[in-house]
């Protein structure tokens, strides 16, 4: 997706003059006639002319036909929020849970948004999330957060053991290790235990199954034509290749860099992927918007 506007900064009246998008199934591209002036300076970048876009469809019209376009018929949204939590600091940005609902509202094919999430009991954020979520109007999937404790104790083991490693490390790359780095890394373990730590806490709270069994089952109660996944997991693959083989259109919402290969290779199949960066204006904290930055940076 691709926008031309006559400026940064909503705000301050600037708008968007052209709209145009790429995917799997064809293309869609269109002039705006935004009735604003475009500054000499910004014709400059973009090439488009005020007569260029003189007799052209005003937003108001074209929006909605990108919108249909875009993600058109019934369409359910599953959002695997720990995944996207996880994106956050590649992208230098924020995913406000408000305004991304308020977004997906906008699409009047939309009918369901579903937010998976886990709760860290005793967590007054982890807590608030869940509740803001509720408030929004996303169906709110969650479950407790599991916390388990690894033991980091190499007193009663030989310093060449990978005993308490194969916590940490895969078997594959383990068994590659010569016995150097295997001491080593236990006396960096036992430097640890000496200022008291003992164990490491380990999160998990996975949504992977729960989300496949949604998409599957609305699809097997024909509540949707279109699903849209927010997550790049590679666990998706098969209730997604699922879906594409019965004639379903899934779109992913994801980040770039963050999709399993296993996703990558369904885009022959018909999968959709839409990077998020895209989308950051409408969906980041309002003072992570890039007008808003290009504004204080101009004033610094």
């Amino acid at each position: 997706v691709d926008v031309e506007t006559t400026g940064l900064s909503p705000r301050h009246g600037h708008r968007v003059i052209e709209i145009g998008a790429v995917a799997v199934v064809g293309e869609f591209t269109t002039l705006i006639d935004a009735g604003v002036p475009i500054p000499p300076a910004v014709q400059a970048i973009h090439g488009i002319t005020d007569e260029m876009l003189a007799g052209q469809p005003p937003p108001e019209e074209v929006l909605p036909r990108f919108s249909d376009w875009m993600i058109s018929g019934r369409s359910n949204v599953y959002i695997d929020f720990a995944n996207v939590i996880g994106w956050q600091d590649k992208l230098g940005w924020h995913v406000e849970i408000r305004r991304l609902k308020q977004l997906l509202d906008s699409f009047s094919s939309v009918e369901k948004v579903r937010f998976y999430n886990g709760t860290l009991l005793g967590d007054e954020k982890s807590e608030l999330l869940i509740k803001d979520a509720q408030k929004f109007g996303y169906t709110v999937v969650t479950k407790p957060v599991k916390i388990m404790k690894l033991p980091v104790d190499v007193s009663g083991i030989s310093s060449h053991s990978p005993d308490i490693l194969r916590q940490f490390i895969r078997a594959p790359l383990l068994h590659k290790m010569d016995v150097e780095t295997i001491s080593y890394l236990n006396t960096r373990l036992r430097n640890l235990n000496k200022l008291g730590i003992l164990y490491f806490e380990d999160r998990k709270c996975n949504f992977d199954v729960e989300i496949g069994r949604d998409m599957l089952l609305d699809f097997a109660k024909g509540e949707a034509d279109h699903f849209v996944l927010w997550s790049g997991d590679s666990d998706f693959s098969d209730p997604i290749r699922q879906l594409l083989s019965d004639g379903k259109t899934v779109v992913l919402f994801v980040t770039a860099r963050k999709v399993a290969s296993e996703l990558n290779e369904l885009r022959g199949a018909g999968l959709r992927i839409f990077d998020i960066q895209k989308i950051r204006d409408f969906i980041c904290w309002p003072r992570e918007m890039k007008a808003t930055k290009s504004k204080k940076d101009s004033i610094s």
